[in-house]
């Protein structure tokens, strides 16, 4: 996917279809399979093929997804792929109606609490992950004073950071460098509070 760029979600219509839990769990399960049929997709959220395949066929007519080559002799299978490198969804992009914002609250909301759900099962399970994995996870936060201006440089430095070591892991992956290669999440917030 690194020939892709990311997907600008700016209509009503796709952000509600990607808003919904199932799809959203979907999604970020096809994201780092790569490509996945509906039935391995089914394996990994822990629900029907048949539901799975109808909600994959909704990511699709919004364009979040697409078919991609089989990757196995049976040419029944039908396999999916993101149609981009992730997406990017913009609050200046839904303000301009009551259903607009509401529709991106409800939206980031969900975001937000299925990536807590993710570092809550990481937490639940870090005892099997061993020692190394263990020392190389962190959390942490941090209380900055800056303006608007210099926390959209911060997010640009770190996006930048971020896609560094993602291009580089998977070109060292490619390259057959595949051993304690794990999926790695990380979650990062910036957003202005008074005490």
């Amino acid at each position: 996917m690194a020939d892709k760029e990311k997907r600008r979600v700016a209509d009503l219509g796709t952000l509600k279809a990607l808003a919904h839990p199932l799809r959203m769990k979907l999604y970020r399960a096809l994201f780092v399979t790569e490509a996945a049929t509906a039935s391995r997709l089914g394996e990994l959220v822990d629900e029907a093929p048949s539901l799975v395949s109808y909600h994959l066929r909704k990511l699709a007519e919004h364009g979040l997804i697409e078919e991609a080559e089989a990757r196995s002799g049976d040419g029944r299978e039908r396999w999916w792929q993101p149609a981009s490198d992730g997406v990017s969804i913009r609050d200046q992009d839904f303000r301009d109606a009551p259903e607009k914002v509401a529709a991106h609250l409800a939206a980031s909301r969900l975001f937000q609490e299925q990536r807590s759900e993710l570092y809550r099962t990481y937490l639940d399970e870090r005892a099997h992950w061993g020692a190394e994995w263990n020392e190389a996870a962190h959390d942490s936060e941090a209380l900055l004073r800056l303006t608007a201006v210099e926390l959209a440089a911060l997010k640009k430095d770190m996006h930048d950071l971020l896609t560094k070591y993602d291009e580089e892991g998977r070109a060292r992956e490619a390259a057959g460098e595949t051993q304690g290669r794990e999926n790695v999440a990380l979650h990062v917030y910036g957003f202005p509070f008074r005490a």
